[in-house]
């Protein structure tokens, strides 16, 4: 017997699955590191004065610190997290830098003299800032790892700082390593600054630029 109309008794017919949200948190949270490690940067190559230090531990605190931070425990709700984990890492980097720049200017202007984070001063009393660059570039090394199951942005951006931070370590004996961190640490924060366009731009206007393909080097 033919019958007409919808059957009853089936299960509707499924449909399209819902798109994957767009990652609206990843291009912030690099900006925030780019711009700030950009500033930074100035100084260290000597491209700027010692008189924009206040601004550098300023945008430091705001953008690199507090806002860096916030993307990372966005990005850890989210369940990201190996973004979370670096994200919230480096926000409280420069949260910490931008404390220590500061007590350091305070002591000063008291006679007493407090290792800060800039690289190029030598002696016996910056083995301990020597040890924390390079620790921090042990941690970087590990991120560096996971970026070569994302893509090449990535693997710019944390390679790069990975030398950035050994560099950084090397300048309290060897001034010119500290000028070399300045020029790879600069690139590194341009790096992260184009990233976060070609996540913007592939998030809004569906264009894929050049190391945003995901690629499994390992």
């Amino acid at each position: 017997m033919q019958t007409t109309g919808h059957v009853t008794g089936l299960p509707p017919a499924p449909g399209p699955e819902p798109s994957a949200p767009p990652d609206s948190i990843g291009p912030f949270g690099l900006l925030c590191f780019g711009m700030t490690t950009c500033m930074l940067m100035f100084i260290v190559t000597e491209w700027a004065a010692g008189a924009f230090i206040p601004m550098v531990i300023a945008y430091a605190l705001m953008y690199g610190g507090l806002g860096q931070l916030l993307a990372g425990i966005l990005e850890i709700i989210k369940g990201n997290t190996f973004a979370g984990t670096a994200f919230s890492s480096y926000g409280c980097f420069w949260l910490g830098w931008a404390v220590i720049e500061y007590i350091s200017i305070v002591n000063k202007s008291y006679g007493i003299n407090i290792v800060g984070g800039f690289p190029g001063a030598t002696g016996p009393n910056f083995t301990g800032k020597s040890l924390w660059f390079g620790l921090w570039g042990i941690l970087t090394s590990g991120f560096f790892v996971v970026t070569l199951r994302k893509n090449g942005c990535l693997q710019t951006i944390f390679g790069t700082l990975l030398v950035t931070f050994f560099l950084l370590a090397g300048s309290s004996y060897q001034p010119l390593c500290g000028l070399a961190a300045g020029y790879i640490g600069f690139f590194c924060g341009s790096s992260a600054i184009y990233a976060a366009l070609a996540m913007l731009y592939k998030s809004e206007l569906g264009w894929i630029l050049p190391g945003m393909r995901s690629c499994n080097y390992i």
